[in-house]
């Protein structure tokens, strides 16, 4: 640019100097840029020249993101390192541009740190209580999307396919939640409830819909059988002393009665079976008629 020229800068420590990293303004002393043997060091010291414009303000052909950390580190010989892993390669790079060999090294080691304790792509909270559940829901601003399954739950008889339908729902909630992560809360439920499965939906911190899918997930192909534990022992038992009383019945028949028994089922099959023909003989007689 018009008015820029290069310099040799060599003054007190305590003299000032004007800044310009690409943009970001700095103003600091020559005794902060040559505290420690750097390539800074050099540029001020007299050793290198530095470009300077016309209003005096050297000028330094690098991002000036991260210069202020570094002015930072040259004072205080340490620095609160950024919270990103993407900021920390940043400003390690600078570090290495600048011969800052002690940030350099600080920044490598917590990126190595970082790498080796990754953190997880999305958090889903598990809920103990539902204090802990009312106090996640009313303190977030997303909307919420939360799931409760209850395995262990014996009030809707189990099918074939209990289990595989259960583990279906937990499988679209976790692609969900590592989905939408960002935009939505999502929290697990396995406190215990009458429901085994069942998908609430919350928005500023008020339920907005629901999903039960109990009779999805534990129906019977023919019809919903529910009971409670209760009944259904009550039921087994019943059925159970059935099943004993004509097993001990038949076990005291004697053969006559067993012959009896069996001819009897057979005369009655007999019946059956003509009655079924007359009906059909009929039939065709009134088609025919």
């Amino acid at each position: 640019m018009s008015g820029d020229h290069k310099t040799v800068i060599k003054g007190n420590p305590s003299q000032y100097v004007k800044l310009n990293i690409g943009g970001s303004l700095h103003y600091t002393t020559i005794g902060t840029l040559t505290k420690q043997d750097t390539m800074l060091r050099a540029m001020f010291s007299g050793r290198m020249e530095v470009l300077t414009d016309s209003e005096g303000w050297i000028l330094i052909d690098r991002c000036g993101k991260h210069f202020g950390l570094i002015l930072h580190f040259l004072q205080d010989g340490s620095v609160p390192l950024p919270e990103t892993s993407r900021e920390l390669a940043e400003l390690l790079a600078e570090a290495k541009y600048y011969c800052i060999a002690e940030l350099a090294q600080a920044c490598d080691s917590a990126l190595h740190k970082r790498e080796n304790d990754a953190e997880p792509i999305c958090r889903v909270p598990l809920i103990n209580s539902q204090k802990e559940e009312q106090l996640l829901i009313s303190s977030t601003t997303k909307p919420v999307v939360k799931l409760l399954i209850n395995r262990h739950n014996n009030k809707y008889s189990y099918t074939s396919t209990s289990d595989d339908n259960l583990l279906k729902n937990i499988e679209l909630f976790d692609k969900l939640s590592l989905r939408f992560s960002g935009r939505v809360l999502f929290i697990k439920d396995v406190i215990g409830s009458s429901e085994i499965c069942c998908w609430s939906f919350y928005g500023h911190g008020k339920k907005v819909a629901e999903v039960c899918c109990t009779s999805i997930v534990y129906a019977t192909d023919k019809k919903h059988t529910k009971c409670n534990a209760a009944e259904k022992s009550n039921l087994n038992n019943a059925c159970s002393k059935d099943a004993r009383r004509m097993h001990v019945k038949r076990a005291h028949e004697s053969e006559e009665q067993i012959a009896a028994r069996n001819s009897a089922q057979r005369i009655r099959i007999a019946e059956i079976r003509r009655q079924e023909s007359g009906e059909q003989r009929d039939e065709c007689l009134q088609q025919n008629i």
